[in-house]
C-alpha cells in the first residue's frame, strides 16, 4: 500500500523519533531507488521521488521538523495558520517579504548514482536531469484603501531580487496573485517555478465591503434629519457632497452610484450604500428639552407600534 503523502515519516519509511542520521540514510536509499534517471518514463517513480525530496527537505531541517511535528506547517511546508505580512517584517535586513523556500542539495545522491561524472559538465549524467523549479509562496498585507485604489508593493524573490508587484484596484482579501517564473530556478534547464502572493486586506474603521459595494454608517444631527441638509461623505476615492432628504430617519439608506469598487457584475463598478444614524447632541441643553416637551405633548406618536404583536 502506498505511503500516506501527508505523513512525511511514512514517506521515508521511518519512525517519528528517527535520528538525523536515520533520516539521511533513508532518504539516500529511496532517492537512489526512485530517481527518474533510473526509471525513465515511469511517472509513478518520478512522483514518488518528488515526495521523498519534499519529506527530506522538511525532516532534515531541525526547525521545519519541529514546525511539522507541532502542526504549524503541513506536509507541503505550508503554514497551517496563515501569517500576515507584519510577521515577516521582523525578518531583518531589507527583505521583509522574504521566503524560506529552500532546495535540497542532491550532489551526494548524484555522485552515488553516476560516479564522478555527476555534474562534471555537459557530458555528465547530471546535465541530463531537467526539473522544474520549486514554487514560492508569500503573504502580504495592504490597507483597505490601497486594495480599493490599487497599489504597488515590493517583495524579495528567492534569488534575492526585488520585484515590484501591482495590486489591482478592487483587490479582495485572501486573493492570490500568481507571478509566472518568479519562483525557484529550474534544474538542468527546467523552467522556473512560480511565485504565489496571498494578499490580505486590512479592515477599515469606516468602510465595509460587500462584493463590489461599499457600506458605511453616517451620523447625522437631529436638525439635519428633520430639515434635510447637504453633508460631506467619505468614499474610497475621496469626499463627496450628499443630500440628506428632509424627514430622514435612522437606518434609512442612501445610494452613491459608482462610488464602490471595480469588479462588480459584468465588470461594472459597485456603489456606496450610506446608512443614516441620527445622533443626539452629547449634552441636551434646556432649550432642546423644553422644545421637545412641548413638541411631544402636541405631536404624540408611538414609535413601537406593532411590536406587541411580535412573539
Amino acid at each position: 500500500m502506498a505511503a500516506d503523502k501527508t505523513d512525511l515519516y511514512a514517506v521515508l519509511g521511518i519512525a517519528r523519533d528517527a535520528t538525523p542520521e536515520v533520516i539521511r540514510m533513508a532518504y539516500r536509499g529511496l532517492a537512489k531507488k526512485h530517481h527518474p534517471d533510473l526509471n525513465p518514463g515511469d511517472a509513478a517513480a518520478e512522483a514518488t521521488f518528488k515526495d521523498i525530496q519534499r519529506a527530506n527537505e522538511i525532516l532534515s531541517d531541525p526547525e521545519k521538523r519541529r514546525q511539522y511535528d507541532a502542526g504549524e506547517i503541513d506536509a507541503e511546508g505550508n503554514e497551517t495558520q496563515k501569517q500576515y505580512y507584519r510577521e515577516y517584517a521582523d525578518a531583518g535586513g531589507d527583505q521583509p517579504y522574504s521566503s524560506s523556500a529552500g532546495y535540497e542539495d542532491l550532489g551526494d545522491v548524484f555522485s552515488d548514482l553516476f560516479g564522478d561524472r555527476a555534474g562534471s559538465g555537459r557530458g555528465g549524467a547530471r546535465g541530463n536531469i531537467r526539473m522544474r523549479g520549486r514554487d514560492a509562496r508569500y503573504t502580504m498585507e495592504v490597507s483597505f484603501l490601497e486594495a480599493a485604489a490599487g497599489t504597488k508593493k515590493r517583495v524579495t524573490m528567492p534569488d534575492g531580487k526585488s520585484l515590484e508587484i501591482s495590486i489591482p484596484a478592487g483587490q479582495r482579501d485572501s486573493q492570490v496573485l500568481r507571478l509566472r517564473g518568479k519562483g525557484g530556478p529550474g534544474i538542468g534547464g527546467g523552467e522556473n517555478g512560480d511565485a504565489y502572493v496571498e494578499v490580505h486586506v486590512a479592515s477599515h474603521s469606516l468602510f465595509r465591503r460587500h462584493g463590489a459595494d461599499i457600506h458605511i454608517d453616517l451620523p447625522v444631527a437631529v436638525n439635519e434629519a428633520v430639515l434635510g441638509a447637504k453633508v460631506p461623505v467619505s468614499t474610497v476615492s475621496g469626499k463627496v457632497a450628499m443630500t440628506i432628504p428632509a424627514g430622514s430617519n435612522t437606518v434609512d439608506t442612501l445610494l452613491l452610484r459608482g462610488k464602490g469598487l471595480p469588479g462588480g457584475a459584468s465588470g461594472a463598478t459597485g456603489d456606496q450604500i450610506v446608512t443614516l444614524r441620527v445622533v443626539l447632541p452629547d449634552v441636551a441643553d434646556d432649550e432642546l428639552k423644553t422644545f421637545m416637551e412641548k413638541w411631544g405633548a402636541d405631536h404624540a406618536y408611538d414609535p413601537r407600534a406593532g411590536l406587541e404583536n411580535i412573539t
